[in-house]
């Protein structure tokens, strides 16, 4: 048989699926959040244009200005990784090098898998071949904070205290149990103790209000495109280096390119120490991903950061009553994000209330450890009509599930809230 013939009979088998249609849902978890209409628009309105097209180097250079301003910081290392939230956060381990002492504080999912990268990151090549998928390194202390529970200054401080370590690593606010840690604690203790900070921003940059340079000891920051910022997922996410870590990399280096603190800031016009004029090649980045971080790093400042930050928390409040008038008790306490137990007649079903919410477009999420509970978020939500269909979403559910629920005095109550602003 030819080389043509067996082309023609694999054609003739392999059956090509038919276009993809994605149907609209409601992002209601802790993320990511519906991307609002100007973003998607920038993002199809881009023209064809390689990467190194003056426009597109332009939109680079005002999105890492409006990044210093979305980061409340001075650091010329602010700029953003391609990928998503885990890409920013690899690119802020990166300095770890094997052997590095580290402690890292663990309160749900996400903080634990900031711990796996770490120990990757420290470990000895002994570490890896004794365990190469979840490493033990002696030189990595992971300090475990119940489910449910925040980080304190309290804990920071006696961990530092006791292993003396030349890194620390803690989330800022843990989507896996919808709790905030302490991150003045944390930037104190790592003053005290002459520890170099890594804070993973991944669910606080954008919605809480607050300036990185008010945290002199941290000095590592590492965020996401589709959480607070609202860009597309898998676009940018935005790290911020302060100038101490900088100069550790530059004089012991690390084993990356791709996501190498000083050579991936080169494409966007950061060289030595400086902004520059001229972007120096460092991979691909695509003009359309451009466009669209362009604009919503353009909606965040046009709304305010603190004017955000006050929103976020007024409507989390109304979505809490509510959610605690259907009889479920909340355990979080970010304003992004309402983390609850069901009432004790659902108390179990917490994936098949989910479930079924998730196969209607209404895109909830349980947890993702446990013990499982059900995390309902507001992410580009922050209007009373997406506030109501959350709410009324919600409702229903529960009540399909069989709890007693008086919805519409639940949506009055809500609106009573609402109004009284």
């Amino acid at each position: 048989m030819t080389s043509q013939a067996r082309v023609q009979k694999h054609d003739h088998d392999f059956q090509i699926p038919p276009q993809l249609e994605i149907p609209q849902t409601l992002a209601a978890g802790p993320g990511p959040g519906n991307t609002d209409p100007r973003v998607l628009e920038r993002f199809a309105a881009a023209g064809v244009a390689d990467h190194m097209q003056a426009d597109v180097i332009r939109g680079m250079k005002e999105a890492k200005l409006m990044l210093r301003e979305v980061f409340g910081t001075k650091n010329v290392y602010t700029y953003a990784v391609v990928g998503t939230g885990w890409s920013g956060l690899d690119c802020a381990f990166s300095p770890i090098l094997p052997g590095d002492t580290v402690v890292t504080f663990v309160n749900g999912t996400f903080s634990g898998i900031d711990d796996l990268n770490v120990r990757l990151k420290a470990s000895s090549r002994e570490d890896l071949a004794a365990n190469s998928l979840d490493p033990k390194p002696a030189n990595v202390v992971t300090i475990n904070v119940p489910h449910g529970q925040s980080v304190t200054g309290e804990i920071v401080e006696a961990a530092l205290a006791e292993h003396k370590p030349m890194w620390a690593v803690m989330a800022h606010w843990e989507t896996g149990s919808g709790r905030i840690n302490d991150l003045r604690g944390f930037d104190a203790a790592c003053a005290k103790h002459d520890v170099m900070g890594i804070i993973d921003c991944v669910s606080s940059l954008g919605i809480a209000y607050f300036d990185i340079d008010d945290y002199p000891a941290v000095t590592t920051w590492a965020s996401c495109p589709q959480k607070g910022i609202l860009g597309l997922p898998g676009t940018y996410a935005p790290v911020s280096f302060s100038d101490k870590v900088i100069d550790l990399v530059r004089q012991r280096g690390c084993p990356s390119y791709d996501h190498h603190p000083i050579l991936g800031a080169r494409h966007w016009c950061i060289d030595n120490g400086e902004d520059v004029e001229a972007a120096a090649y460092h991979r691909t980045h695509s003009g359309y991903s451009v466009a669209s971080f362009h604009e919503a790093l353009r909606l965040l400042l046009q709304h305010g950061r603190e004017q955000k930050a006050a929103d976020y928390a007024f409507y989390e409040q109304g979505l809490r009553a509510a959610v605690e008038a259907m009889g479920c008790e909340v355990t979080s306490n970010m304003t992004s994000l309402v983390v609850c137990n069901l009432p004790g007649e659902l108390a179990g079903k917490e994936k098949e209330l989910v479930g079924n919410c998730r196969a209607r477009g209404f895109a909830i999420w349980p947890t993702l450890s446990e013990p499982t509970q059900v995390r309902i978020g507001i992410l580009n939500q922050l209007t009373p009509a997406a506030i109501n269909d959350i709410v009324g979403r919600f409702a229903d559910a529960m009540i399909e599930m069989g709890a007693e629920v008086d919805k519409q005095k639940i949506l009055d109550d809500l609106n009573a809230h609402l109004d009284g602003r």
